[in-house]
């Protein structure tokens, strides 16, 4: 039910100007005595779209959490725009479809509008001009003659186009989106990627995580390699040399270089999740 829970009502928190949209300090966070993340430190300007890509386990969905607001930090500060991101409605987080109770009787255009919900406040019900905005973003997403399904009967990729329509129905600044290209075809992926160059045109900062570190490397301006630690971020030529990809990966990754540039390689052999 993660995925349907509708935004918080609260006021919406004032940014602080020219403070970068994201910033996090030393963030570390442990349960049972377990780090999950240790001592991670970086920050993001307004419209940068980012890969965060590690193995299994290496905090990523802990970190989306996180900035959220929606997990408490052990240590370390987390700033969306100056601020604590416990306040914030610019921040919309689009959890793993795993988490999503599908049989859920909501339609799209139901989901979407919950993306209205810290707009509107307590009290006001979605009027005529909330509708007409919801709409306009399913449109933008390509799937307005869904409006009416039953969420379940959608595919993968267009669930995915149903949360970033909530997204932008909240006026989100910063998406996070964890493994959202899982199990998707080709065409599917590159109808969310049109959507993410929308998003950049908007100034909509956009955090992904997946697993696939090719794709990471060619569609992403920068990527953060993750396993409980920063092992590297920035340009993906930088951060994943062969020293850093075992730093995270241990031996199941390979880089071999090409005429075309370098391909990352899993070693499936040894039950390493791609």
């Amino acid at each position: 039910m993660e995925g349907l829970r509708r935004p918080l009502l609260r006021t919406p928190v004032r940014h602080e100007g020219g403070a970068p949209i994201l910033e996090v300090s030393h963030l570390t966070v442990s349960f049972n005595g377990r780090l999950a993340l240790d001592d991670v430190t970086f920050r993001l300007t307004s419209g940068e779209r980012i890969a965060v890509v590690g193995p299994n386990g290496a905090g990523k969905s802990t970190l989306f959490r996180v900035i959220a607001g929606v997990l408490a930090a052990t240590k370390g500060e987390v700033w969306v725009a100056g601020c604590h991101p416990g306040g914030h409605i610019c921040i919309a987080y689009v959890p793993q479809r795993s988490a999503v109770d599908w049989s859920f009787p909501v339609t799209v255009f139901d989901v979407v509008m919950m993306g209205r919900a810290g707009r509107l406040g307590l009290l006001r019900r979605p009027g005529r001009a909330d509708k007409e905005s919801v709409r306009g973003y399913l449109a933008l997403v390509g799937i307005s003659e869904l409006a009416d399904r039953q969420i379940g009967e959608l595919s993968g990729g267009q669930q995915q186009r149903m949360f970033i329509a909530r997204a932008l129905a909240q006026e989100a600044e910063l998406i996070l989106m964890d493994e959202p290209l899982s199990g998707l075809d080709l065409p599917a992926q590159e109808g969310i990627f049109h959507i993410l160059d929308e998003l950049r045109q908007r100034q909509v900062t956009v955090m992904v995580a997946t697993h696939d570190l090719n794709l990471a490397s060619e569609r992403f301006d920068q990527v953060m390699l993750l396993n409980g630690r920063l092992v590297g971020m920035g340009d993906p030529g930088d951060v994943f040399t062969p020293e850093r990809l075992r730093l995270a990966y241990g031996g199941h990754l390979r880089l071999v270089r090409t005429d075309d540039g370098a391909m990352i390689l899993s070693d499936t052999c040894c039950g390493m999740d791609r």
